[in-house]
């Protein structure tokens, strides 16, 4: 077990191979729906993994989407992440990898390529990884229908999972997250010429505003309900015969979502003739802080003793594949990866002057849960 200094030292050290990593990892793209992408993204990954750990790694695949997977022998904490991003292939083009004055930016550095390298970097500081599992998936940028089953599956052998999605400001970890929901509204009517026989037709616009009116109601105190991407109608001089919208619902609180859920499916057609079809569902249950609290306080004790400041916690509006684990009854503990900011915003960065002190600090931590359940 290495002492504290010797792993700040270690991961300073290891910066210059850290930031080489990280520049080939960015500069691979690897958006969620391109699967040669993701494929040539996990091949990246994979001797990387093997290496750190002392042991193979491999890839797996679940119908399109490839992840990459170590089990561990003796399995007590799952290190988990994902590579995918919501960016298009040839963003590198328009926007390369560069480092300025210790900021890295790019597309994916913050969510969350720059947490994979900091993961994989810390790992290799161990003299005995054995307890960890890691698993870095492909498609959680969009709803990880492939990889959740595997996910889950992980954290029950594992028992705890450290997420390296993106650190919250300042570096503060995650110990709790919204739950989402998210659902598809369409409204069928009638067509019919705008301009010779308006009154023959049922205007799905029109109706699809009822809806989003009646939608919008349902947010309440922390629980939001937005009705986003909205289509409908063909031509300028034809009344719309269809119309439709999709809604993002998040809260804090189980029954506030389930409230919103029913609320959902009891939309009701407010024009005659019109006709209203709801999908969709709640898809990740909040993340309560509950199943963070003693993860937390290990990592307290880890940055203390890294001589580190004090560790500083947050909840997060924002969903990640730690709703699963956490909604599974095993302690999770979100945000240990990058320091930066603004994911998914074309001035997402990373300040890799950090990257070495959170390195050491999530080793340390693993270090710890060894220690812990030894």
């Amino acid at each position: 077990m290495r002492n504290a200094d010797d792993l700040l030292d270690a991961a300073a050290a290891g910066l210059p191979a850290m930031l080489d990593r990280f520049r080939l990892l960015v500069d691979c793209e690897s958006p969620s729906n391109d699967p040669p992408g993701l494929r040539r993204c996990a091949e990246l990954i994979r001797p990387w993994l093997s290496e750190a750990l002392g042991r193979s790694a491999r890839t797996t695949r679940v119908g399109e989407n490839i992840h990459v997977l170590a089990e561990a022998p003796d399995p007590r904490v799952l290190v988990l992440g994902h590579f995918d991003t919501v960016w298009p292939v040839g963003t590198t083009v328009e926007r390369p990898f560069s480092i300025t004055d210790g900021i890295a930016t790019g597309p994916g550095t913050f969510d969350m390529k720059g947490g994979i390298v900091q993961a994989l970097a810390a790992i290799g500081l161990l003299a005995d990884a054995s307890h960890i599992s890691v698993l870095l998936t492909s498609d959680e940028e969009t709803g990880s229908a492939s990889s959740r089953q595997l996910i889950e599956d992980q954290a029950r052998k594992a028992g705890a999972v450290l997420v390296c999605e993106p650190a919250a400001d300042g570096g503060a970890v995650k110990i709790g997250r919204k739950g989402l929901a998210a659902y598809r509204v369409a409204v069928t009517g009638r067509a019919a010429h705008a301009g010779l026989e308006p009154e023959l037709g049922v205007n799905a616009g029109v109706e699809l505003a009822h809806q989003i009116l009646a939608i919008a109601g349902l947010a309440s105190g922390d629980t939001s309900v937005v009705p986003a991407v909205l289509t409908g109608g063909t031509t300028v001089n034809t009344v719309p015969e269809t119309a439709e919208c999709s809604v993002d619902a998040r809260s804090w609180s189980v029954a506030d979502l389930e409230r919103v859920d029913r609320a959902m499916f009891a939309l009701t057609p407010r024009l005659p003739g019109a006709r209203v079809s709801v999908t969709g569902g709640i898809a990740r249950l909040p993340f309560e802080e509950s199943s963070a609290r003693g993860l937390y306080g290990e990592a307290e004790a880890a940055a203390r003793e890294l001589g580190m400041a004090p560790l500083r916690a947050v909840r997060s509006g924002g969903a990640s594949d730690g709703n699963f684990t956490a909604a599974l009854g095993v302690p999770t503990l979100d945000g240990l990866g990058a320091v930066g900011a603004h994911p998914h915003a074309r001035d997402e960065y990373v300040d890799v002057r950090a990257m070495p002190e959170r390195a050491a600090l999530l080793a340390a931590l693993l270090q710890r849960l060894r220690h812990r359940a030894g």
